[in-house]
């Protein structure tokens, strides 16, 4: 927060009030989708355990190194941004924006050798919640690009408003929360 009169504290939540009340509807769309796979994976184990096999757990670990490394990065750029140095958050934005193209050319990786090998959306339950929940959260990886473009956009601006400030905001805001959407299905399908 910031100093106010008297030594106060003012305190406020971080970014659009708008965005809190997205990332709660979505993460509870996403727990029920968790919630449904564990269901159906208790269920049928041995069928799921067998699928589990065909997933190659380093390129899961690849993604989750490089969203929670996007994360980080974001979460520095947003607090040089409030701190009143923009430019200083450019390169740390960027560097995001490359680790989420990291993620964005694995899955392309990973979905490629599962189809060459005869694996998709029709290859059973596993695979099926597999290619539908990976790719809802894909989509949000590419959503939250071109946030994080509109971030470094913003930050070659030499002061930005507090309307531009907030965006930077509620954009790392959606960030964590596809990284924490990924947390979970990495967790869910290759541990």
């Amino acid at each position: 927060g910031e100093t106010v009169e008297h030594g106060a504290v003012e305190t406020r939540v971080p970014g659009e009030e708008g965005i809190w009340v997205f990332v709660l509807g979505d993460m509870m769309v996403f727990g029920l989708f968790f919630g449904t796979f564990m269901y159906s994976r208790g269920k049928n184990p041995a069928a799921f355990a067998d699928a589990h096999g065909d997933l190659l757990l380093s390129l899961g670990v690849i993604n989750t190194v490089a969203l929670l490394t996007s994360s980080l990065l974001v979460a520095l750029g947003v607090a040089r941004v409030r701190a009143g140095s923009p430019q200083a958050a450019t390169r740390l934005f960027a560097a995001a924006f490359g680790c989420g193209l990291v993620f964005v050319a694995v899955k392309a990786l990973e979905w490629s050798r599962l189809f060459l090998e005869g694996r998709g959306v029709g290859s059973g339950e596993y695979f099926s919640y597999y290619f539908m929940f990976t790719g809802i959260h894909l989509g949000h990886v590419l959503i939250g690009l071109a946030i994080v473009a509109r971030l470094i956009s913003i930050s070659r601006r030499p002061e930005p408003d507090a309307k531009a400030r907030r965006f930077c905001e509620t954009g790392g805001i959606f960030w964590h929360m596809v990284d924490l959407l990924w947390v979970v299905l990495f967790a869910l399908f290759y541990l």
